[in-house]
Parts: C-alpha cells; structure tokens; sequence
C-alpha cells in the first residue's frame, strides 16, 4: 500500500469520510451503495451490475486472500473467480485493505488489482457509519477522490461537481456492460439439448455457465437485438440477464421482450431480466431505499413456502400492486421486506427472480431454478 496517498468521500447531503487511499489516484463518481457479503470480492468488484456505483463492503476486511489470475479459467474458458473481465465498480471502500494476502491462488493484492484497472479505493474510514446513514436516509450520490498527500484538495470544488453530475438512475449504463454483436458458446456436453438466447443487459459468467453445464449452447446478443433475429435461431428458450440501472430506461429490451413474449417462447429472466419482464407485461418498478445486496437475503417460494438464502444486487424492485392484469403471480417474496423476489406465469412458460440463482458469490440455495427452466423449455419442445 502506498503510504504517500490519502482518500476523501463526499456524499451529496454534504457528509464528507476522510481516509488513506489505495488503487489508483483519480476522482470518480457514483452512487454510493453497500453489500453485506463476506467472502467473494472479486466477484463482486467485476460484476456488470455494479456499473456506476461506489461500492462500499460491510466486512471490515477485504481483499485477505488477494486476487486470483484471469486465466485460471474453467471449461469454457471463462475465468474461474470473475463475473466478467475486469472492474466493473466506480470505486471501493472498505475499513481495511489487507496488503498481504495470503492464499495459493493469489497473484496480486486488492491494491494492486485496483492500480492496474484504475480504480480507486478508500480505506481506514467508519464504514459502519456510512452504511447506517445508507439504511437511515437510503443511497446517495458521492464523489471519491484518492490524491497524493503532498497535493491541496479542493472539497468545495469537488462538492460542486458532484452537483452538477448526473444521477445514477438517469443513465442506461447496460449500453456500456452490454456485447456488441452475438457471442456463440457451445455446451461441450454429449448430446445438445438445444440453444438459449440469452439477451446481455450486462451478464455475469456464471449465468451462462449454468446454461450450458444443463447441456444447452449459448448465444450470448446485444441488449438491443431485435425478436425476429432471436427467433431465426430457432432457441429453446431466452435468459434476460441481470445488469445495472434503472429498468424504465431499457426501452429497446422491454420493446423485444414484449415481441418474444407474443411468440411464446420460454422465458426467464434474472435481476434485471425479471423486472424488463414485469415492464413488458406491465407492471411497474420502483426505486428502493438502500438496496438488496449480499449473499444472505431470505427469500420465501409462495408456492410450497419453503425460504431460501440467496445472493443479491439490485437497487430496484417490481411493485406487486401493479401485477394485476400482467398475467404474472407472485412467486417469491422477501421474507424481510416482503418485496417481490420472483413472478411466474406457467401457462405462457414465463419465470422471473429477482434474486441470482446462479450465486457467485453466495449459496447454492436457488440453483433449481435453472432445473425448472431446463423443464420448461424441455415440455415445450415435446409438445
């Protein structure tokens, strides 16, 4: 860790959280957001749907057994330990930065992975403080900035441009976690069972790698892509993945979503994807104070009242007063807040959870979802 390098953060009522800065000295801007996870960081740091947040960890500790190398990679080549290829994060705070990892895998430190990605990182602050005013007063924008000791800060100037900046939810940020043009992956298993179009809002690995361990090829398309090009593929069935933002933004997705769901196919959708979903039938998504993120956020399944632990990120959520008339049930609920988790409609082959089955980080709780899917998609080509 650089000793020479200190770190301010100002949040946008005007609270300011000065500390030691690590990673790489720049100013950056975002909405300052928290997760409860304990394990998993590098995951977490390189998840699309963190795009354009400050990512603030609850544990006191990260980054204790270091960064692993992106081309430890599993069977299809993705890497073994990353939601995608490099950080996805604004920025990071943690109350310590561990500089010495120690684990067999460990090519790196935090401060290092974060230097070579440039990224900045403030640690060494009240980090328990600054989640209980998320919680009390909700998310909020801020600005961080990690600059050399020897350097003047300009606090006021750096208030006023995080002012000026634009909200979080007034960005489509999946323009930018999004493929440009189609990936094909195939499943690498004996007998294929068929294609799944998965539509990229800003996937993370793991979900197409649950579809194709379940025997499936993969054609990974532009959060743009039109139905009828879908439908020329012939697929089995379609993923809306997860990715960050404001759902109401994702106009081009809920325009196709809507045309897919006319002709019928199997649909699933995850975080994001499940909210597209509720929009296309009509429904309606709301902002939440603080959020759900983490890897033990209680859901309970309304339809056999079992409750699973699951992993989470997401700062919005579908208003179950508005599913009336979407054809849609509630399917999960948080057992918490009782917000919704999950919307069902069996008889058009539609599923939507607002949780991540796919985990990574997190418990395997959920991963049946995929299972049910594979059913669906399965019954439907039978029939």
């Amino acid at each position: 860790m650089d000793e020479r390098m200190k770190a301010i953060l100002i949040l946008e009522d005007g609270t300011i959280f000065r500390g030691l800065g690590f990673g790489y000295p720049r100013t950056v801007i975002g909405e300052v957001v928290f997760t409860t996870g304990m394990v998993g960081y590098t995951e977490a740091l390189t998840d699309p749907s963190f795009k354009g947040q400050i990512l603030c960890f609850t544990y006191p500790l990260i980054g204790n057994y270091g960064v692993p190398p992106y081309d430890m990679v599993d069977e299809y080549g993705f890497p073994l330990h990353f939601e995608s290829v490099g950080i996805k994060v604004e920025g990071v705070i943690v109350h310590e930065a561990c500089p010495k990892p120690s684990h067999w895998s460990s090519v790196k430190s935090i401060d290092e992975w974060l230097r070579e990605e440039k990224v900045p990182g403030i640690y060494g602050i009240d980090t328990r403080r600054l989640v209980m005013k998320l919680r009390t007063q909700g998310v909020m924008m801020g600005i961080l900035s990690v600059y050399d000791v020897d350097e003047e800060i300009d606090v006021s100037g750096l208030f006023s441009k995080l002012r000026e900046s634009t909200r979080y939810g007034e960005i489509n940020f999946i323009k930018e976690v999004s493929v440009r043009k189609p990936i094909f992956y195939n499943s690498k298993t004996p007998r294929v069972r068929g294609l799944v179009a998965i539509i990229d809002c800003g996937i993370k690995l793991s979900i197409i790698r649950s579809i194709l361990r379940r025997g499936y090829d993969v054609a990974l398309l532009p959060y743009n892509v039109r139905a009828e090009y879908i439908m020329d593929l012939k697929p089995s069935g379609v993923v809306i993945s997860n990715g960050p933002g404001n759902p109401k933004l994702c106009k081009e997705t809920i325009k196709t979503t809507k045309a897919l769901i006319e002709y019928g196919i199997p649909m699933l959708g995850i975080c994001l994807g499940h909210q597209i979903i509720s929009l296309a039938l009509g429904a309606e998504t709301y902002k939440l104070p603080y959020g759900h993120r983490g890897q033990n956020k209680p859901c309970v399944d309304l339809r056999t009242g079992m409750c699973y632990v699951t992993s989470q990120n997401h700062g919005y959520a579908v208003d179950k007063n508005t599913l009336k008339g979407t054809g849609l049930k509630l399917w999960f609920i948080n057992a918490d807040d009782k917000t919704v988790e999950g919307v069902i409609n069996e008889r058009r082959r539609i599923l939507g959870v607002q949780f991540h089955p796919e985990a990574s980080p997190g418990p395997n709780d959920t991963a049946w979802v995929f299972d049910y899917f594979v059913k669906i998609m399965e019954s439907t080509n039978k029939s």
